[in-house]
């Protein structure tokens, strides 16, 4: 008996292993690879690097103006991310409190919304913000933040209506009966308390804003490479018929890095904010 168990949690170990050295090693060559040139790619994408040296990532950080993409993907990523949670949490708490047909109709169709693929419905969005009320030229920043905000918020309200519905009433009533008003009660009562759960809503829209590229692409490609987010400016790296892999790869471990950062510190929170309102 005891070697039949010590045999399958050997069997399950190995597996684990395996599906770990699977989902390491593009990360692994990727790394090895943006320290080499173009030619040491292309003879010998799986050996280590001659030498460390990081004249690549200088290089790549100058042409594609890392800090100025930098601060355009920081910029609307912190913007869209802080309004996503006070909009979402503002409505889920509203949607909660306030049981009528209208607003349980309203609360089904955001969340209905949700399967709506971005791809079926990006032309006419372009069109509309772009050809009929100009939006993406006169302020494609802000109107790139506006879309993240519609896009993010049927997500945030589903996560913070589960949460605020194992809320007592009581605390809210308690805060009336002191004198609070309905704007004091939500901002220094059911705000706090909502604190693991806007913290999970925070990370999932980082990682999804700051590694989003296709609609940036449609609202920012003509706004100038002064105003490009991270993902867009990468690209400069890539040509129709070549590509400059020994400055693309240092590129894309640039890109990947702060925000890799950010979901090493915070990724214990996500599974924590997604289950309190279910645990309760």
């Amino acid at each position: 008996m005891r070697t039949r168990m010590l045999l399958q949690n050997v069997a399950v170990y190995a597996i684990l292993l395996i599906a770990l050295a699977a989902f390491l090693l593009p990360f692994v060559l990727l790394v090895f690879n943006s320290f080499k040139t173009n030619a040491q790619i292309i003879d010998s994408p799986l050996s280590l690097p001659a030498s460390f040296s990081f004249d690549n990532f200088g290089a790549a950080a100058r042409e594609m103006s890392y800090m100025s993409s930098f601060w355009n993907s920081a910029f609307i990523t912190v913007s869209s991310v802080l309004l996503i949670g006070l909009f979402a949490a503002m409505t889920a708490h509203y949607f909660v409190r306030n049981r009528t047909k209208f607003n349980n109709a309203m609360f089904f169709i955001m969340v209905a919304s949700m399967i709506i693929p971005f791809q079926a419905i990006m032309i006419p969005l372009v069109s509309i913000y772009g050809q009929k009320l100009g939006w993406i030229q006169t302020a494609p920043e802000l109107t790139l933040i506006f879309m993240y905000i519609g896009f993010g918020s049927s997500l945030a309200v589903f996560i913070y209506h589960g949460f605020i519905k194992s809320i007592p009433t009581e605390l809210e009533e308690a805060a009336f009966m002191d004198g609070c008003t309905r704007r004091q009660t939500f901002f220094r009562i059911v705000l706090p308390i909502l604190t693991p759960t806007t913290v999970t809503i925070a990370i999932l829209n980082v990682l999804w804003i700051w590694n989003d590229f296709l609609l940036p692409l449609l609202i920012l490609q003509n706004a100038g490479q002064q105003s490009f987010t991270l993902p867009l400016a990468i690209q400069v790296f890539k040509g129709t018929y070549s590509s400059d892999n020994e400055k693309f790869l240092p590129a894309v471990l640039l890109v990947i890095l702060p925000i890799l950062l950010v979901y090493l510190f915070a990724q214990r929170f996500i599974l924590q904010g997604v289950t309190q309102g279910s645990v309760k």
